[in-house]
Order: structure tokens, then sequence, then C-alpha cells
């Protein structure tokens, strides 16, 4: 009787099995989507991120859902990556959002906002601050999604052939600049560029520009921008920090399993946690090597900071008045700005303007 019973029992063990293993399938399909970067592959770290999406959205699907990584131009152009996720050219794609602010200056808050917020900064505000949700809901018009999938930390004020003591340097100046950041100075008399990573170089070298920011020493020094302009300023004031998004078309992301959406997310805020570490530990070493190469390290001189300043926000209160969809995000960064910036001058500055001044004086003597 036992040895019938335990017969049974193995035997519809063995057919649930069977009848489970067809909807296991079926909640696993092979998905197949292309991601078009808007960086080429010798930039290890902002390329690499969509290396490191991939490979993880991978990992966590069994390998069932595939995304294969393109550089700037084997699929799209470097700056068209939003446009091609936007007309379902590719699935996915990957690219900072203020390289659109020609279609809407909002684009920016989810990269970079000139005397805006650091890469912490950024990420409480997208995080806990509301800024998420206000971008997602802008997205919406474009027919795409996005993850934060990267950020620069603090940028560079980028590589110049002259000194610049005053605005009046820049009056004339054609540089590679993105971002908001073109916008404000060409309202100091720069002749703004915009040049994908890949044709930076040439265009330095050739004198097309005049000067030409991007990332940072690591970055700068793959490039190789210091065997073309020497004087390399600092801070990058139009880009305190630098965000890098994932945009993903809105019918794929609609078509795709549950647990595949949950991967993707996942695997978008792990590339996120990454980028800042590795430029972080990247960056100092690789900017003592550029000084070595002849770099002239610079400081923007403080009237030319102050006047940037004003300048910006001037900028923003105009924009506001006359664009929905950028007041309706403006406000409330406005606001987070002002309390996180509070805080910061308590706890963060304090310290760290205090370590530095220290650190500063044990080198000296």
């Amino acid at each position: 009787m036992e040895r019938r019973t335990l017969l049974k029992s193995s035997v519809a063990g063995a057919a649930s099995l069977f009848l489970a293993a067809p909807a296991v399938a079926q909640s696993r399909p092979v998905v197949k989507w292309r991601m078009a970067a808007s960086f080429p592959k010798n930039l290890d770290i902002l390329y690499g991120a969509t290396v490191r999406v991939s490979e993880r959205v991978a990992a966590l699907t069994d390998n069932n859902f595939q995304i294969m990584p393109f550089a700037a131009g084997e699929l799209v152009p470097a700056l068209q990556v939003l446009d091609a996720v936007q007309n379902a050219t590719v699935e996915c794609g990957y690219t900072p959002s203020f390289f659109y602010v020609g279609k809407d200056p909002t684009f920016a808050f989810d990269t970079a906002m000139p005397f805006g917020l650091n890469a912490r900064q950024q990420a409480a505000w997208v995080n806990e601050g509301g800024g998420f949700d206000l971008m997602r809901n802008f997205y919406k018009k474009y027919g795409v999604l996005h993850f934060p999938a990267g950020n620069t930390g603090a940028q560079m004020g980028g590589w110049f052939r002259k000194e610049i003591n005053t605005v009046d340097d820049l009056r004339g100046l054609k540089m590679r600049v993105g971002g908001l950041g073109a916008q404000i100075l060409a309202k100091l008399g720069v002749v703004p560029q915009q040049i994908a990573p890949g044709d930076l170089y040439p265009s330095l070298e050739r004198g097309v520009i005049d000067a030409a920011e991007w990332i940072g020493p690591y970055d700068d020094e793959r490039l190789g921008f210091v065997r073309v302009a020497k004087y390399y300023y600092y801070p990058g004031w139009w880009d305190p920090c630098a965000q890098t998004n994932v945009f993903i078309n809105q019918q794929h992301w609609d078509n795709l399993p549950k647990a595949y959406q949950v991967a993707l997310e996942t695997a978008c805020a792990e590339a996120n946690n990454w980028m800042v570490s590795a430029y972080d530990a990247r960056n100092p070493v690789a900017l003592k090597r550029l000084v070595a190469a002849g770099a002239i390290l610079k400081p923007f001189p403080q009237e030319i900071l102050a006047i940037c300043e004003k300048t910006t926000f001037d900028h923003y209160e105009e924009i506001a008045k006359t664009n929905e969809a950028f007041r309706t995000v403006y406000e409330p960064w406005k606001k987070f700005r002002s309390d996180i910036l509070l805080w910061f001058n308590v706890a963060e500055f304090s310290l760290d303007s205090f370590i530095l001044r220290s650190e500063q004086k044990r080198r000296q003597g």
C-alpha cells in the first residue's frame, strides 16, 4: 500500500515538473536588445558602463535577456541616441540627457546643471528628493523612460590654447562645451560647439576650436588633449557632476517580463554606483601624469566664476518664465539645492575645507 502511494506521488511529482517546465520557459523568453551609446570604446569608464549593464542583465536572467552595446557611430551618431530610442531604431541607449537641451533645456536636470548639484547631491535629489519622478514625467512625451546608470562626479573646466584671465578673454572663443553651460557661455561671448567625443581631439588639433572641455584627467589623458592645448582649467562649473542614463523605448519596456525589468533596473543602479568610484580612484593619478606631461593647471579667476554664476541663475529664471516643463522641475530643484547646500556647509564642506588646508600646510612644510 505504501509502495503504491509512493509511486503515485512520484508520478504526480514528475507530471508537475513536466507541466511546470513550459510555464518557466514562457516566463523567461529569450529577448535580444541593442543599446546605442554616445561614447567611443576607448573611453573605458563611460562606454564600459554599457558593458557592465549588459553583462549584469545577462547574469541576472540566466542569459535570456541579452543587451548588445554599440559604441558611438556604430549604429547611431553619438548625439542622436535619444532620437533612436524614441523612434525605436534601437530598444535602449546610453547617453547624457543634456546632449538634448536643444530640444528642451529641461533635459539638463538629469545630467548636470551649471552651479548645481554635485554627485552625492544629485543622487539625493534623484532618489529621495523627487527628481526621478519629475524627470520620468517629463520623458513621457518622448515615449521613453530612464534609469540613472553612471555619474562622472565634478568635471574639469577644460583645455585652452591661451590663458583666461578676464571675461573679455572668453569673447570669440570657439569652445566645445555641452548642456546649458553652452548657452550661458554664449551670453558671455563664447562660440559654443557641440562636438561628439570621438571628434574632439582632431577639432582641437586643427584649430577648428580653441578650447574643449570633456570629463576630467582620466578621460582627458586618454583623448590626448595635453598634446594640443596646455592650459588646463578648473573647476568645470557647468558640470558639478554629470549623470548618464539608460533610455528605454516605452513600448519595448512594457513588453518585457517583470523579472527582466527588475534585472535592468538593478544593473543600472549598480553601474551608477560604480562609475563615481571609478573616476574618483583614477583621476588623481591621471592628473599627476598630465602635469608631468606639460599641462599647466590653472583655476578660473574668482571674478569670472562670480560673473558666470550670476549669468547662470539669470538664465534659469528667463527659461522658467516661458517654459512650463522647465519651471515644473526648476522650482522644486531650486529649493532642494538651497536646503542641501545648508546641510553640506555645516557638515561636509567645513570638514573638507579644514582637511584640505591642513594637507596643504603639511605639503608646504
